[in-house]
């Protein structure tokens, strides 16, 4: 089993910044996928960014690529978000998620490749 607690999210104005972190803990991999979901109300959960434990790369949703940025501590086994340029459209429940093995890039986007999900950190982005 891995746990994963989310932190960092509050209420911003349009043009801030907030970080993100997710703490993982249990039976967690340096390879492992990592990633942030949102979901707005009334909306489907959506795909933030992730992290390819296997080679370190980073993918990121179009709505928020030269925005956010997402990173992995593996010494401190810790995923982290940095989000600028916030919009009130970034708005929402920001959820960690972990998954197993490496799989490939294009699986990364989807849901239902992480088997591990954080409780949420909510972000409001109003002025």
């Amino acid at each position: 089993q891995v746990q994963l607690v989310e932190s960092g999210g509050g209420l911003v104005q349009p043009g801030g910044s907030l970080r993100l972190s997710c703490a993982a803990s249990g039976r967690t991999s340096s390879t492992s996928p990592m990633a942030w979901f949102r979901q707005a109300p009334g909306k489907d959960r959506e795909f933030v960014a992730a992290y390819r434990g296997a080679n370190g790369n980073t993918y990121y949703a179009d709505s928020v690529k030269g925005r956010f940025t997402v990173s992995r501590d593996k010494v401190k086994n810790t995923l982290s978000l940095q989000m600028n340029s916030l919009k009130p459209e970034d708005t929402a429940v920001y959820y960690c998620a972990s998954g197993l093995g490496s799989p490939i890039s294009s699986m990364l986007r989807r849901a239902a490749t992480y088997d591990y999900w954080g409780q949420g950190t909510q972000v409001t982005v109003s002025s």
